[in-house]
């Protein structure tokens, strides 16, 4: 458990930059918001007050997004780092995590590397598929490049980072690359896992490739009695947390009522 839980925001410095962090402090539980891939903590605000003051809340900025600084190194390791780092400044020892997208990948790689240090996960919308190799590689680097005069603005509405093009495009082929070779890390999860899954399509995918990705978790929900998917709902990827709020602090509320501080 916490050591600090005193309300708090500010910057938390972690290999070459430093994350901004919010935390509402007070007795309760903690929990950890982790962002999608170019998101920043503001996409949470819904899910946080559904949730209210018997929560603690801890929410940050991944390097470049938000009102985090700029780095060297945006790799997944390096987002591993910063989970660490949040989690030590903070003073919290076993945070039920909860993850959108990126998010999600992060909060179950992250569980599995520390079985004894977390509570339980809630996994929005992020599954076991990624596009790999080097068609899906051209496929990622053409969408960012045409998205590039986009960036400016998308970060300034928290839609995406402070990066390049080509500095977005290498994260997602990373992203990718690490969910397509996931499905042994959560076939070993020990910690309970709650999913809530969207439906359609978002922005990149069509032709209901997203629910194709959705269906993979099936066999592994059957290997695993530690996952389960908790809710399925209307909004798409982009907008779950905007339109599906309710159903993502519902699913926080009963996994938190089943697992031990």
């Amino acid at each position: 458990m916490s050591t600090d839980r005193s309300a708090w925001a500010g910057m938390v410095p972690v290999d070459d930059t430093a994350l901004y962090v919010t935390d509402t402090g007070g007795p309760g539980r903690p929990v950890v918001y982790l962002n999608g891939a170019y998101a920043d903590q503001s996409h949470w605000k819904r899910v946080i007050a559904d949730l209210g003051s018997g929560f603690r809340h801890i929410a940050y900025d991944e390097r470049a997004r938000g009102r985090s600084k700029r780095s060297a190194d945006y790799s997944f390791e390096g987002s591993i780092r910063g989970l660490d780092a949040v989690l030590r400044a903070r003073g919290v020892d076993r945070p039920l995590l909860v993850g959108w997208s990126y998010g999600g990948i992060l909060a179950w790689h992250w569980a599995d590397r520390h079985p004894d240090r977390v509570q339980a996960a809630v996994i929005v919308d992020a599954f076991p598929v990624g596009v790999t190799g080097a068609a899906g590689q051209e496929q990622i680097r053409k969408l960012f490049r045409r998205m590039r005069f986009f960036f400016p603005v998308a970060a300034r509405l928290g839609l995406a980072a402070r990066m390049t093009a080509a500095q977005h495009a290498d994260v997602n082929i990373e992203l990718n690359e690490i969910a397509a070779a996931s499905v042994p890390v959560l076939e070993r999860l020990t910690c309970p896992v709650r999913f809530v899954l969207a439906t359609g399509d978002s922005l990149g995918s069509k032709g209901g490739e997203m629910d194709q990705g959705r269906a993979t978790l099936e066999p592994v929900l059957a290997r695993n009695p530690n996952l389960t998917v908790s809710a399925r709902v209307a909004s798409n990827h982009s907008k779950i947390l905007r339109h599906d709020s309710p159903a993502v602090a519902r699913t926080v509320r009963e996994v938190a009522a089943e697992v031990s501080l």
